[in-house]
């Protein structure tokens, strides 16, 4: 009776544990269930609810920043055909040609995939002798094939090293291709100032040259080797499988089916869950480029911060600029973490039980292993069908990694899609802006824009502006006919421009800001496109722009004053360093040549030279370029004005026609014609007659320092008339008029 009641208690408390189990089962079910339904629910609903979510989508991108303006209007990049057309359009720049360093790494690579696969079958059914050499008691068998199996890895290893170094090469042979062409287009034509200042598509050049083409050139090359491998393991493995499965009259058809079936069945799930991982990593590229142009503007303006402690503004901008960055890294880690745990259970937990099954049904009803025999021959084909199943179960697990690499690939191809769109779209744009097509994506504004005058409104060019204007190229003169001065947002600064500067004419610039000085001066050098008229100006090596903040490239001190010449440049056109002393004492700078150490001193000359003397440095490479025209935009503001006349006297001694924006009125002297814009779409050319317009100008100043005391003055009569309790005599004219 005892042990009766023992037994029910032990069966008892094995039914609880059972039943703890079940129910802890059931949770993780009901909870998966809980996870993966909307998903699928969603999933199921898209084709119905697309139009809705593109509506949607559209008002939310209405309400982003507008540094993400460029993005709208696009289709969100996934494997679709415009993925394999971009991707086309970019394989000509890997293979430029028929015969090429780039296609002989990509046949080596191949053969190297297409070695290591037959290796993996030879080494399975090498696997296979050994174990049965083990069932069969063998022992020099098996140290005979166990020294060869030794053997075999030394240039199985060698082959799988030599993948991997092909497949970084192949990468870095692609990204070089890349940024060869990239560099190419975008300083071709002055693309790099027109892709920033004219048109709004690319938000982050620097970001889409660098990273985008990296991240690109990487997947690539690893999406070969992760497709074209486990497509051959596929292919040979199963015929080895079929071929062996045959040999000992076994039916493959069956296992075969099997394993179509559930390879089907894998890829419709892992498709319907599968996340948009291309458009998620582009957003995540975005982010990245964002975050590095917040970095590299502070870095860019640190002086001015520094001078207005702004550093607690720039550190929430950075701080929000991450944050943003950060959410989408953490939206694509929560995305994967259930693809991922999803994708490893049906690839390695439902595949291995059709792996058993496929390996055993062949085994199990092959002819050629029947077990009507003797026992020595019973014996025997205990040992062979160990073999069989030895190397078909090696066999199936390669196959199944294929599988699984290829089905997995679909996630990389998909993030690949989001890195050939942000090429792909740099490119189209480098070589748009290159034949002069611009596209700035418009901000929405608030409802008080619509407050402003229609003459306003009239000096606004809505939409893509067509370029209509011809520039000419002559030896001697400017002349502009009927050109317009119009901003790359289509403001129409001023409407029609007409001038003539011949050589030995000095043009005196004036207006007030946002006139457009400084926008003809970008006109005539180039940079901003004609839109109508007709331009005659020499060509760009007989004109110089000297802007207010000279540039200060990396180099020697010899490269500050001939740049952009090289060394060669300046022995072309005989130039030593004692013609570079002469021309940096015409302008007052030859001191810094001892203070610095030489001409070929390296430093940071941005912040070694103070603003006077870089503006010094910019009227040297004047002297050294000797244009015919120089284009002056406050070049000298920093510069003592007896400093500054005296390089003014030896540009005209040197036979420059200078074309000068200044407001010292010490210049005036040096120029013989003045273009004064009003600021309101007016303009006027005239001779300059310097000593009329000093007198204006100082009897200007005086009436503007007599009606400053004005208000004090009124403020005091206004005082006064409270303390007496009477009243002003010109309150009491004011009254009677």
């Amino acid at each position: 009776m005892t042990h009766m009641l023992h037994a029910a208690a032990r069966r008892v408390q094995w039914s609880r544990a059972s039943a703890a189990k079940r129910a802890a089962c059931l949770l993780a079910a009901a909870y998966g269930l809980k996870i993966l339904y909307p998903i699928i629910r969603r999933r199921m609903k898209r084709a119905g609810c697309k139009g809705g979510w593109q509506d949607a989508g559209r008002a939310e991108e209405g309400r982003e920043a507008p540094h993400r303006a460029g993005r709208r209007g696009r289709a969100s990049p996934a494997v679709n055909a415009e993925f394999f057309k971009q991707l086309l359009e970019l394989r000509k720049l890997f293979f430029p040609k028929l015969v090429s360093a780039e296609l002989g790494l990509l046949c080596l690579h191949s053969v190297a995939l297409v070695s290591r696969t037959f290796l993996s079958i030879y080494v399975a059914a090498l696997d296979g002798k050994i174990v049965k050499s083990i069932v069969e008691k063998k022992p020099r068998s098996f140290v005979f094939k166990l020294i060869k199996w030794l053997m075999i890895a030394i240039p199985a290893t060698f082959v799988n090293s030599t993948i991997r170094y092909l497949e970084c090469k192949l990468a870095l042979a692609f990204r070089t291709r890349l940024v060869d062409h990239a560099y190419e287009t975008y300083f071709a034509n002055q693309t790099y100032y027109r892709v920033i200042s004219m048109d709004g598509r690319l938000a982050n050049p620097d970001q889409s040259l660098t990273e985008d083409i990296m991240m690109f050139s990487q997947s690539v090359a690893h999406l070969y080797s992760n497709l074209t491998k486990p497509i051959l393991d596929v292919v040979l493995t199963s015929y080895t499988l079929i071929r062996t499965a045959r040999s000992r009259g076994a039916n493959p058809i069956g296992p075969t089916l099997l394993a179509g079936l559930v390879v089907y069945a894998t890829a419709r799930v892992l498709k319907a869950c599968s996340p948009k991982f291309g458009k998620l990593v582009a957003e995540e590229a975005h982010k990245k480029g964002y975050l590095r142009f917040m970095h590299s503007r502070i870095i860019a303006n640190v002086e001015e911060i520094a001078f207005y402690r702004g550093h607690k503004v720039e550190m929430k901008q950075l701080q929000k600029s991450y944050k943003a960055l950060a959410d989408q890294m953490n939206l694509i880690l929560s995305k994967r973490l259930w693809y991922i745990m999803i994708e490893q259970f049906l690839m390695k937990y439902v595949w291995s039980s059709c792996g058993m099954i496929m390996v055993a049904v062949p085994i199990i009803t092959a002819t050629g292993f029947a077990d009507d025999l003797e026992d020595g021959q019973k014996q025997a084909m205990v040992s062979e069908r160990t073999e069989a199943f030895t190397t078909s179960r090696n066999l199936l697990i390669s196959g199944a990694d294929a599988i699984e690499r290829i089905m997995s690939s679909y996630k990389e191809v998909t993030e690949l899609a989001g890195y050939t769109a942000r090429v792909y779209n740099m490119f189209s744009v480098f070589d748009e802006v290159r034949r002069g097509i611009y596209k700035r994506i418009a901000v929405i504004q608030g409802s008080e824009n619509n407050s402003k005058n229609e003459d306003k409104a009239e000096l606004h060019i809505d939409g893509p502006l067509e370029i209509k204007g011809e520039v000419i190229d002559v030896d001697h003169g400017i002349i502009c006919e009927n050109v317009p001065i119009i901003t790359p947002n289509g403001d129409v600064v001023v409407s029609r421009l007409n001038f003539k500067v011949q050589e030995g004419m000095n043009l005196l610039i004036t207006g007030p800001n946002g006139c457009g000085k400084s926008s003809l001066f970008r006109i005539l050098s180039g940079l901003w496109p004609v839109y109508e008229g007709v331009l005659y100006k020499p060509p760009p090596q007989h004109m110089f722009y000297i802007p207010q903040r000279p540039y200060m490239s990396i180099g020697t001190l010899r490269d500050q004053v001939i740049y952009p010449d090289s060394v060669d440049d300046m022995h072309e056109k005989g130039y030593q360093d004692q013609d570079l002393e002469c021309i940096l004492h015409m302008v007052h700078l030859y001191h810094i040549v001892q203070r610095e150490g030489g001409w070929d001193a390296v430093m940071d000359w941005k912040d070694v030279l103070s603003g006077g003397e870089k503006q010094r440095m910019g009227m040297a490479r004047m002297f050294y370029h000797k244009p015919k025209y120089a284009l002056l935009d406050e070049c000298t503001s920093a510069v003592s004005i007896d400093v500054e006349g005296k390089i003014f006297q030896a540009a005209k001694a040197a036979g420059i026609s200078l074309l000068s924006i200044t407001h010292r009125p010490s210049l005036w002297k040096y120029h013989t014609h003045l273009l004064q814009f009003d600021g309101e779409g007016g303009w006027r050319f005239e001779q300059l007659d310097t000593a009329i317009r000093l007198s204006l100008s100082e009897e200007k100043q005086r009436l503007e320092s007599q009606l400053a005391g004005i208000p004090k003055m009124q403020q005091r009569l206004n005082e006064l008339c409270k303390i007496l309790g009477e009243d002003s005599v010109l309150k009491t004219m004011d009254k009677e008029e």
